[in-house]
């Protein structure tokens, strides 16, 4: 329960930072146009609000040059509504979620989206999206010159990696040290390394620290590791850090440095393994095989009935030499541009593969964003997925659906090139047709998180 309250504090947190952010560039870029906004909202109200303040009228308000009134922050009410699936501000003379027939019915004012010209109402729609952008940009700068990037090269890395089961199953062992995807060296400094093993029709590897092997995924291996948030990870030597007091590793005598390379006579060169055959003699004595120096020892421990000695590793930062790359302010904003291009261009390339049997069952709504978060709260994690996700989200806005924002860009977009203004009344049905097709898309994704939930 804890793990998931903290998982979705953090998918609330991250979704409501974005959405305000999404619904300020077109609040904003509709302002400076002076285009009345008349709702500004954090999630959605239907029925009634959480928390709602429009400010009092000016009391000499501004005319423009033809004597009306001009749009200011005062004409808006500003709230949050109980439905967090979103956001959205509410233009005036716009045909939008609000479906609002009766304006659309009054005569045209000059403060008013459908009064504008063309290049303004694109302006409008697309404000949200760059936006979104422009944050994700942000905050990988910030990410970049706050905390640098550290990581391990995969040639220092010698003791490989460690796989899923999927991963095993598709042809990897545990201990293969990646070298190529597709021809193509891996370089761990890259964000997007892992997505281009995951993607690649052939990865090269190098095994038993001799052996150069080519592995031939098969078509479906990015969906086959998709549940695994990492499907593969730096091998850890069994090392011991430190001894907690009063358990199993401290009545069997373990040390600081001692790294345990058996256990009942079944070797474990790494932590996975150890975990593994501590699982099979959970609450019975067993013989430890221990690496002390250049001696080799063994000791009678009992784990737990959980399987655990009551030890901590040593930190992987100690047993791989890293690499770190560190950026100053001005040089954080080329890294950040670098990184959220760079994660732009993977997701889209990504996107091809919803396009088949297996892509459509992967696709996952609200639970499945929210697995993307770490079990304990982690300011670097956050932002990183944040940004992420502000990526995705202005990607996914600018396709060319109604009721997205790159429906109504759509439509601006064939007025501007037919010199023809779509009807409303045509507009409207596009509205309604595209509002159903998203509601139906967000039943199935979240619905297919719950069939997820349950079967596993």
């Amino acid at each position: 329960m804890e793990t998931f309250f903290i998982k979705a504090v953090q998918l609330i947190a991250a979704l409501a930072f974005l959405v305000i952010v999404h619904e300020f560039g077109h609040y904003i870029i509709a302002r400076a146009f002076g285009i009345k906004v008349e709702k500004f909202y954090l999630f959605f109200n239907p029925w009634f609000s959480l928390f709602k303040w429009k400010p009092k009228p000016s009391k000499k308000p501004k005319l423009d040059k033809d004597g009306n009134p001009k749009a200011t922050w005062r004409d808006t009410e500003y709230g949050i509504g109980w439905l967090p699936l979103g956001g959205y501000v509410k233009i005036a003379g716009m045909i939008d979620e609000s479906m609002d027939k009766e304006q659309m019915k009054q005569p045209e004012q000059p403060w008013e989206f459908r009064s504008r010209p063309a290049y303004q109402r694109l302006s409008v729609m697309l404000a949200g999206v760059v936006f979104n952008f422009i944050l994700a940009i942000a905050i990988y700068a910030g990410i970049a010159f706050y905390w640098g990037r550290e990581y391990i090269p995969l040639e220092t890395a010698y003791e490989g990696m460690d796989f899923s089961p999927a991963a095993l199953e598709a042809g990897f062992r545990n201990g293969d040290v990646i070298l190529e995807a597709d021809g193509k060296p891996i370089d761990m400094s890259d964000n997007t390394a892992m997505y281009h093993v995951a993607d690649a029709r052939t990865v090269r590897v190098l095994r038993d620290y001799k052996d150069t092997v080519d592995i031939t995924l098969p078509a479906d291996f990015i969906f086959m590791v998709s549940k695994n948030r990492a499907f593969m990870s730096y091998r850890m030597p069994a090392i011991v850090d430190k001894v907690q007091g009063g358990t199993a590793a401290a009545e069997a005598g373990l040390k600081p440095g001692d790294r345990i390379v058996g256990v009942g006579g079944f070797p474990t060169p790494s932590y996975t393994e150890l975990t593994q055959e501590l699982q099979k003699v959970a609450g019975r004595k067993v013989l430890l095989s221990i690496e002390r120096g250049d001696s080799l020892i063994e000791v009678s421990a009992k784990p737990s009935k959980a399987g655990k000695l009551g030890f901590q590793l040593k930190p992987i930062t100690e047993l791989y030499p890293t690499e770190r790359v560190k950026y100053s302010f001005l040089g954080s904003f080329p890294a950040g541009w670098e990184i959220g291009t760079s994660t732009l261009t993977t997701y889209v390339s990504s996107l091809r593969h919803l396009f088949s049997a297996e892509g459509a069952k992967s696709i996952g709504g609200f639970g499945a964003i929210g697995s993307m978060f770490p079990d304990r709260w982690n300011w670097l994690s956050f932002w990183e997925i944040t940004a992420f996700l502000s990526v995705v989200l202005a990607f996914m806005n600018i396709i060319p659906i109604p009721g997205l924002d790159g429906g109504h860009a759509f439509f601006v977009l064939a007025e501007m090139i037919t010199r023809r203004k779509p009807s409303e009344k045509f507009i409207e049905y596009a509205q309604y047709a595209g509002m159903m097709f998203l509601i139906l898309l967000l039943l199935y994704a979240n619905g297919a998180d719950i069939v997820r939930a349950i079967m596993n």
